[in-house]
């Protein structure tokens, strides 16, 4: 019987290689790839760099390093190479790694490659509680930590939300897990719009409009120290759970007597989920289409154990998005265009593939 429903649920998400990639290779390829992208991320730009000259400011930079070269570039260089453009790059790696990270979680929860933190809503009611900070200065009480929490509840209301409209008779379903995050989603960027043309600040509502369509251009040294903690710990945790997140591949029954208690479990992985999509979305705006392009590649290259999808799916989802920012500063240079524009035209394709494929069906309902 476990064999039977590991097999059917491979064969939609992609039949499972019999002799997947090696996790050391592909970790290792992976970190050169993401290397190479943050010194072309860094040194790109209206002002090109030279490589050598990106990592000599950077090494000068790090004073714990006993290594220090001769000032051989302009201060405009330095402060154009370490206080705007490698927070923005690593900003991105955060943003991406948490984006991919959650998709997977997200996509195991419901057994369907589908689903991703903006198509369930999460990214909306994100929006929601971070626009009122950006435009009215709620939750001031929580200080500089004000974003992050408000983005944070935001993402935890909406997607108990989504849960509780899904759950008919004691029954989850993914076609209707599917159809309340897109309601909700619809609902809560209706009010995020509401709030938005509410606010008596132009240069606020502007700012806050281009925020909603994700950006990273607001990066700055101390915006990092929330995001790496929370998506770092988030990673953890998550790889800590891989036997449960691997077991629910064979459906929730199934993993029930296995020993998965399954409420709690579901609840542990809201809250994760939740927070690092709310923390993400404080800092880059709602960028869609991450969580459901990259793990679903990840798994068609390196199989469904989570002790693989994690990690790969981390480092997959850090460089496309660095990429992505680097695009959207350069294509319409020396405009910015929004990062969700890019990630929506190279996601919305994906999705419309993924409906496409043959041998697709919503999680075992057999539509």
């Amino acid at each position: 019987m476990v064999s039977k429903e590991k097999n059917r649920f491979q064969s939609k998400e992609g039949p499972t290689k019999s002799k997947p990639f090696p996790l050391v290779a592909a970790i290792l390829i992976l970190f050169l790839l993401l290397f190479v992208s943050v010194t072309l991320g860094v040194m790109l730009g209206p002002v090109p760099i030279h490589p050598l000259t990106v990592w000599k400011i950077a090494l000068n930079q790090l004073t714990l390093l006993p290594v220090s070269f001769q000032g051989d570039w302009t201060l405009a260089q330095e402060r154009i190479i370490w206080d705007i453009r490698f927070p923005r790059v690593l900003l991105g790696i955060v943003v991406g790694a948490g984006l991919a990270v959650v998709g997977v979680v997200i996509q195991a929860l419901v057994r369907n490659s589908l689903a991703d933190p903006y198509i369930l809503g999460i990214s909306s009611g994100a929006s929601v509680g971070a626009t009122l900070v950006i435009l009215f200065g709620a939750f001031g009480l929580f200080g500089q930590y004000a974003l992050s929490t408000a983005a944070f509840l935001g993402a935890l209301f909406s997607l108990l939300l989504v849960y509780m409209l899904a759950h008919v008779a004691g029954r989850l379903t993914t076609t209707r897990l599917l159809l309340a995050g897109v309601v909700v989603s619809m609902i809560l960027s209706a009010i995020t719009s509401f709030i938005v043309i509410s606010s008596p600040n132009e240069r606020g509502i502007r700012d806050a409009m281009f925020w909603m369509m994700g950006s990273l251009a607001g990066a700055r040294w101390d915006h990092l120290v929330i995001p790496v903690i929370a998506v770092t710990l988030g990673l953890i945790c998550l790889l800590v759970q891989f036997r449960p997140l691997n077991l629910l591949l064979l459906g929730e029954e199934t993993a029930g007597t296995l020993g998965v208690d399954m409420d709690r479990f579901r609840k542990w992985m809201i809250v994760i989920t939740a927070l690092l999509t709310g923390v993400v979305v404080a800092v880059s705006g709602a960028i869609g289409f991450v969580g459901l392009m990259i793990p679903h590649l990840v798994r068609l290259t390196v199989g469904s154990d989570h002790r693989r999808v994690l990690p790969i799916s981390a480092l997959a989802g850090a460089i496309f998005v660095i990429w992505a920012d680097v695009f959207a500063r350069l294509v319409v240079a020396p405009q910015e265009l929004p990062i969700g524009i890019v990630t929506a035209l190279c996601g919305g394709p994906f999705f419309i593939w993924l409906l496409r494929k043959s041998k697709y069906s919503f999680g075992g309902e057999g539509k």
